[in-house]
């Protein structure tokens, strides 16, 4: 690569990296802001109130329970608290029994990890735990007396847990924001697998199924940020008040994950039914045009299921139900002009898809399934 090029790519690289960093950046004000506050608030209060002297438990377990991490908060709260305070208590009693040293050391952080696996599976606890009481036989011992760490720590939990509580992001921006760009996702699956029977193309099929397949990733990033927006709710008096909304979008992703397996198996089916001149041309028509409809449905229940305006939400709903009430009564091999085997199992792969999406916008399972013409 001649040095012009490889400079201009130098720029290039950092003009990006620049971009997300400063994206990053913030995105994270709120987060920074909130640790600060508690750090700081928890090792002023340790020092001033408590009269310790350099109170820096106090600080470091407040500011590991709040971090950046995307698990739910208060779990993670409730985890690296206890396990600051539990690890520190367990290095000051230990520490009155054995001193200080390397030996000492190494059968402190033994017997944490072990008694830290028998209270809880979690791996941020395991950690904490061992790595607080490793610190604590370590570091010198406080004036204040071994177990000054110990009420440090319980502090700085204290002030996350508080913070946690009265000053929460709005827990319904992430899982709206994620269940949009799953919907979005399941939207572009059903589009090219009509524009794939339309185009006799059993590559774009496969294409869909593949993409239908890469949705799982975005699906566990729904469900994680359905976790911890439900738990802020409960806890959160700010916050409160959505818990009912949070729910109706939680049994929706449910709905909407069942859906996306069945676009896998409908994607799956289709390249086979492709490869096999299942359908006629009438039967592509009609069917590519399901397919479109019920994508354009899908559209409205993603702007329904993310909007923040309750008469927005409930109007979009309103719509996403009446179109997919129209697509489903339709799926019938009969009314779609498919005659042989292949193409009927398109049908009643495609059914129990729309039925599912029914079941997002509100509706219960027998409501749904009575929009399907029997067989």
């Amino acid at each position: 690569m001649p040095p012009r090029q490889g400079v201009s790519a130098a720029f290039a690289f950092l003009r990006k990296r620049s971009r997300i960093g400063l994206k990053r950046s913030s995105n994270s004000v709120v987060t920074a802001l909130q640790m600060t506050v508690c750090a700081v608030g928890a090792y002023a209060f340790a020092e001033q109130v408590l009269g310790h002297n350099g109170p820096l438990f106090a600080a470091t377990s407040s500011m590991i329970s709040l971090g950046f991490s995307r698990d739910p908060r208060l779990r993670r709260v409730l985890e690296v608290g206890i396990g600051c305070t539990l690890g520190i208590s367990v290095g000051d009693l230990l520490l009155t029994f054995f001193g200080t040293g390397i030996w000492q050391a190494a059968v402190v952080l033994f017997i944490s990890i072990l008694l830290a696996r028998f209270l809880d599976s979690g791996t941020i606890f395991t950690t904490q735990l061992g790595l607080q009481s490793l610190l604590v036989v370590l570091l010198p011992a406080p004036e204040g007396g071994p177990f000054t760490r110990s009420v440090d720590a319980i502090v700085g939990g204290l002030f996350a847990l508080v913070i946690t509580m009265l000053l929460p992001r709005d827990p319904r921006r992430e899982p709206k924001t994620n269940v949009r760009g799953l919907l979005s996702e399941l939207s572009a699956v059903l589009r090219e697998s009509a524009a794939a029977l339309r185009d006799s193309d059993s590559t774009l099929a496969w294409h869909a199924l593949i993409r239908a397949r890469n949705c799982q990733s975005q699906l566990d990033s729904l469900t994680g940020s359905m976790r911890a927006a439900q738990e802020v709710a409960r806890i959160s008096p700010a916050y409160r008040r959505h818990r009912g909304e949070l729910g109706s979008l939680r049994t929706a992703v449910d709905s909407i994950d069942l859906a996306i397996r069945n676009s896998r198996v409908f994607s799956r089916r289709l390249t086979s039914a492709i490869n096999h001149a299942a359908l006629t041309d009438d039967a592509i028509e009609s069917l590519g045009q399901s397919l479109e409809d019920t994508a354009d449905a899908v559209d409205l229940l993603s702007r329904a299921l993310s909007a923040r305006d309750s008469a927005e939400r409930r109007l979009n709903l309103r719509q996403a139900r009446n179109e997919l009430a129209a697509v489903a009564t339709d799926l019938h091999p009969e009314t779609l002009h498919i005659s042989r085997l292949e193409g009927e199992g398109l049908v009643l792969l495609l059914r129990p898809l729309v039925v599912d999406l029914l079941e997002a916008t509100g509706l219960s399972h027998e409501d749904a399934a009575d929009y399907l013409p029997r067989l």
